[in-house]
């Protein structure tokens, strides 16, 4: 059992450690975003080991907290990155439109 809490702490350092440097050196914000929310996944893994060596309940509340925030953090993003499109086709419709009536 040590063993493999040892190699899942050894994988999560690693998964932060790269999440890190891609948030550091990423080349566009996208690639820091994305980064940021592996970031928070790899905290909340840790808090889950850590909640499983320990053998106790105090860390699911912490776990729900990260969640909630990782996903809205997703979905922010997403909706984001949709909406600068979706803005301009509305736009360009709206447009057509008005020509259309003229």
């Amino acid at each position: 059992m040590t063993v493999i809490l040892g190699l899942a702490a050894v994988l999560l350092v690693t998964a932060a450690a790269l999440a890190l440097w891609r948030m550091v050196a990423g080349p566009t914000p996208l690639d820091r975003i994305i980064s940021s929310d592996v970031v928070v996944a790899v905290v909340i893994a840790v808090v889950g080991l850590y909640s499983v060596v320990a053998g106790n309940a105090t860390g699911l509340p912490i776990l729900l907290v990260l969640s909630l925030v990782g996903f809205t953090g997703a979905v922010g993003v997403a909706r984001l990155i949709a909406s600068a499109e979706g803005v301009r086709k509305l736009f360009d419709r709206r447009q057509a439109m008005r020509k259309d009536e003229e």
